[in-house]
């Protein structure tokens, strides 16, 4: 049974659907904490299904370093064998990617490397394409550059706002994380020859 520790820094979407795959005792995953970057609405999912959780607020650290340090002590607690970015609105500093990477992915909603950072959704949108998509990836110390684990495309449409465009990416970023959970959980994916190649 791998276990995941997932860290979030808002409502929890993606950790939601997670947390309900892992309900079907066939699942060969379970989250075993839930940390956050700051009061993210998503901890209460901890409650609702059990989950324990964590916070390691950015503000309460002098620096990016010191706060990945505290990151790396809480999330090692756990001994995860994956940690999932799910929203998590911030870069990890390379110490957390040297923790545990290639076992670090992060959900993107954009068709990588098309609109890395924060607001690809939007970016997609001002830059008028006709498609975007969904992007799952091994985390390493470019932005939204590590080697992609899955990935799918998504139309733009016409009457389409940053808000409507993200919802219909989202259901595909979930797909792709539980696919590549299981993926990995069942040995069909190798992160570490993923990450070598």
């Amino acid at each position: 049974m791998q276990k995941l520790v997932v860290l979030i820094s808002g409502g929890g979407s993606n950790l939601r659907a997670l947390l309900e795959a892992a309900e079907d005792a066939e699942f060969p995953a379970r989250v075993v904490a839930i940390g956050a970057d700051r009061q993210a609405d998503g901890l209460v999912l901890g409650e609702e299904f059990g989950i324990p959780t964590f916070s390691v607020p950015f503000t309460a650290y002098p620096d990016r370093e010191s706060w990945g340090a505290a990151l790396i002590d809480e999330v090692r607690r756990w001994e995860p064998d994956l940690v999932v970015l799910s929203g998590l609105m911030r870069l990890v500093p390379p110490a957390v990617v040297d923790a545990f990477s290639p076992y670090l992915i992060n959900t993107h909603p954009a068709y990588l490397p098309e609109f890395p950072g924060a607001h690809a959704v939007r970016d997609a949108i001002a830059a008028g394409v006709e498609q975007t998509g969904a992007s799952l990836i091994v985390v390493d110390n470019s932005v939204d550059g590590g080697p992609i684990i899955a990935q799918e495309r998504i139309p733009v449409l016409p009457d389409d706002t940053e808000s409507t465009l993200h919802d219909r990416i989202k259901p595909v970023e979930r797909r792709l994380l539980i696919e590549a959970v299981l993926d990995i959980a069942n040995s069909h994916l190798d992160l570490k020859e993923l990450a070598r190649s």
